[in-house]
């Protein structure tokens, strides 16, 4: 059973920088993809950035391009965020997938019910 365990949140200011961390309990030959999401109050959770895990290949929403930068190493994967803004204040979750049923590099990716495993999640809160 993989576990993921975010960290690294809390508050920031508009401008500054922060970086996640997700932990995870067992890479196995499931282990397919990581990415993160975020989520505020009364509203979807939302697709952030993504890496596969045998190549390294990454992508990111629009909203965070430029600014967010995801990567990983064997047991750990990050998100960068540089020069946050309020509108990027959200409940941050780390997620990864296996290969069954998800072709690489498709849209299966920005929804999430079709992720296999999560974080709890960690705040992030920016300052203006």
């Amino acid at each position: 059973q993989v576990q993921l365990v975010e960290s690294g949140g809390g508050s920031v200011e508009t401008g500054g920088s922060l970086r996640l961390s997700c932990d995870v309990s067992e890479y196995t030959r499931s282990d397919y993809c990581r990415g993160w999401f975020r989520q505020t109050p009364g509203k979807e959770r939302e697709w952030v950035a993504d890496i596969y895990l045998r190549d390294g290949t990454t992508s990111y929403a629009d909203f965070v391009k430029g600014r967010f930068t995801i990567s990983q190493d064997t047991s750990t994967l990050f998100l960068q965020l540089n020069n946050p803004t309020p509108e990027d204040t959200a409940m941050y979750y780390c997620a990864a997938a296996g290969p069954k049923h998800k072709t690489y590099g498709g849209s299966w990716r920005l929804v999430p019910g079709n992720w296999d495993y999560w974080g709890q999640g960690t705040q992030v809160t920016v300052a203006s």
